[in-house]
């Protein structure tokens, strides 16, 4: 059974205090930056594994700026091979709760990436990057709109390990799968560092408040973000994926093809939702049926699930119960979506940064949609906001359905893919 570990603190945004509640039972949002270095000066080294069940040992420098790598097979250490780096760290771009994101650059092509390193020093950060690992390597399928992960390597006490999904004979693997089930550092092992490194796809325009809040308004690109949004959470959820941490600090921006092109990004808090079942899992999964007008796929929507995480100002009232669908997805989306708009913003608290997001006034209080329609179900959304809005009568009819209280009332993200193309190519 769903229990909450609601917490009730004081915060100022915009000179105005209003509640926030920590809802995450496992705690997502326990800060471990303090514990990392600032290392942006590392090289990161590894050797392509023919074989993802061969460990490569790893001897580190004593200023901790590089990895080298040789093999180990059968537990037993070979000879050192001497290797150039594949990627050098330039420079950290951003740091989270939990990892921190480098500029990389491929040594073979010269092509710029993005490297996370991602600390696995406690049960809730290993349970996140598991996460994040899992959704990306389950995806069979590219898609523009989805940051693509090339290559995942495991540190752990002095080796090295290419990552592959379902990885039952690597045993470090299989110790970090069982840190995140039993919620707990294994008893005999000892606590040495733990990281899992992502390589993935650099997108050098910033994320979604960046890009937005630095231009001057353009319907053109509000119209074809929107699409690009909507195409994405369908293909996840084509592929039974939950997001459940739709947010603009989660949607880069790539403009290697000229032309502003969406990332959804960070994967931590998704769920797999295929083949789970109520033992093994949160999930209490319904009837499995078709996804709206796609064939012979599970319907995402019958998967329930009771981890009440993410970010207050995108979540869902039926996510604050603690009871809730992919459908919470979709509301997160309009959000993002009224808010790229109309240009709604706030300040966070914690890092100061201005970002999109739309909200409820209760008087001195400004309250995220989704609590306030939980307190008061009946409650009218003004859409638009602002009285010189030039948002148009299809897209406002479609974001009124895409925050509906009854996630029932809202579009899968099928249809709303093929509505989001009709609303945006009226001109």
């Amino acid at each position: 059974m769903f229990t909450s570990d609601k917490k009730e603190v004081m915060d100022i945004r915009n000179g105005k205090k209003r509640r926030k509640v920590s809802v995450d039972v496992r705690d997502y949002r326990r800060s471990t930056a303090e514990k990392m270095k600032r290392d942006s000066g590392k090289v990161l080294r590894c050797l392509t594994v023919e074989d993802n069940n061969h460990t490569e040992p790893m001897e580190e420098e004593e200023d901790d700026r590089c990895f080298s790598i040789t093999f180990l097979r059968n537990d037993r250490l070979e000879p050192a091979t001497v290797v150039s780096p594949r990627y050098n760290l330039i420079r950290e771009v951003g740091r989270g709760s939990y990892g921190v994101v480098y500029e990389a650059i491929a040594r073979k092509t010269g092509a710029r990436v993005a490297v996370k390193r991602l600390q696995c020093d406690a049960p809730e950060n290993v349970e996140l990057a598991l996460a994040e690992f899992w959704a990306l390597t389950s995806l069979e399928n590219r898609h523009q709109n989805v940051v693509q992960l090339e290559e995942c390597v495991l540190q752990r006490n002095g080796l090295a390990q290419k990552m592959s999904h379902g990885n039952k004979r690597s045993k470090q693997y299989l110790r970090l799968v069982e840190t995140s089930l039993k919620g707990e550092r294994i008893i005999g092992y000892p606590e040495e560092p733990c990281y899992l490194w992502f390589v993935m796809e650099f997108c050098e325009g910033g994320d979604l408040n960046q890009y937005v809040l630095s231009r001057r308004p353009d319907p053109l690109t509000n119209k074809s973000f929107m699409r690009q949004l909507t195409s994405a959470v369908a293909f996840l959820h084509k592929n039974s994926i939950v997001h459940r941490d739709l947010k603009p600090d989660n949607i880069l921006i790539s403009l290697k093809s000229g032309s502003p092109l969406l990332k959804v990004a960070d994967f931590g808090l998704s769920k797999v939702c295929a083949g789970l079942n109520c033992k093994n899992s949160e999930e209490k999964p319904g009837a499995v049926g078709r996804g709206s007008n796609q064939n012979n796929i599970i319907n995402i929507n019958k998967f329930w699930l009771s981890s009440a995480c993410g970010s207050d100002f995108y979540m869902a009232p039926e996510v604050w119960e603690g009871h809730y669908t992919a459908k919470a997805d979709i509301f997160a989306l309009g959000i993002i979506i009224w808010a790229m708009i109309e240009r709604i913003t706030f300040i966070d608290a914690e890092s100061k940064r201005e970002l999109l997001g739309t909200y409820i006034r209760q008087g001195t209080e400004i309250v995220p949609v989704g609590e306030a329609l939980l307190e008061n179900p009946k409650m009218v959304l003004h859409i638009p906001q602002k009285a010189r809005s030039s948002m148009s009568e299809g897209v406002k009819k479609l974001l009124q359905d895409m925050l509906a209280v009854n996630p029932q009332d809202r579009p899968d993200a099928f249809q709303l893919e093929v509505r989001m193309d009709q609303v945006t190519c009226v001109t």
